[in-house]
């Protein structure tokens, strides 16, 4: 018999992907404050913002194209420079979280494997940096299962929680690309028969 969860958490694609991970357990308050959260590190901040940023701001560079194509093309010339020290931002990132972990992720939650068991219903801070194009998001999360798989690792599966609209809006975008980037080497392969 499947559950509510269960069905909530198929209605989004899901795919395997490789991204630096870290998460903590947020406080009861924490977890019913309807407040952004907020990070340590300034870098990690800023790359969160970039992409907000560029993500709020392509309804104008849309606009901008349509009236006047010389100044559309100067200005995502200096998109492609603010991508470009996002992602030396985000290789400098890497370091600070960790090795990139092996993960499934949808735009409704990420499951990881853990050396520690999290309990179910554990409210998480997430912090996500996702390549190739270096995106930060720190995302509310609730774990919804906590299973030991191996040796002292256990799969810990999140439903996010409160995700704004630019943050659903760039975890599908990421999503999409790299659906597209798998077609691509699938079709790329020879054929073995």
């Amino acid at each position: 018999m499947s559950t509510q969860d269960d069905q909530d958490r198929r209605e989004y694609y899901r795919i395997e992907d490789t991204l630096a991970l870290e998460f903590s357990c947020l406080s009861k308050t924490q977890a019913q404050s309807a407040e952004a959260l907020h990070d340590n590190s300034p870098l990690f901040n800023l790359l969160s913002e970039l992409h907000v940023l560029d993500f709020e701001s392509q309804h104008l560079l849309r606009h901008i194209s349509e009236r006047d194509r010389t100044l559309a093309s100067y200005l995502k010339v200096i998109n492609k420079r603010i991508d470009l020290l996002g992602q030396t931002v985000a290789q400098s990132l890497m370091g600070d979280i960790g090795p990139p972990k092996k993960v499934t992720i949808s735009e409704g939650g990420v499951s990881f494997n853990n050396p520690q068991a999290v309990e179910a219903g554990t409210h998480l801070a997430i912090k996500l940096v996702l390549m190739p194009q270096a995106l930060g998001l720190l995302l509310r999360a609730k774990v919804i299962h906590c299973q030991a798989i191996d040796e002292g690792q256990f799969e810990i599966g999140t439903e996010f929680e409160s995700l704004t609209d630019a943050q659903r809006q760039l975890l599908a975008r990421h999503i999409l690309q790299r659906q597209a980037q798998e077609r691509r080497q699938a079709l790329e392969q020879p054929d073995p028969s």
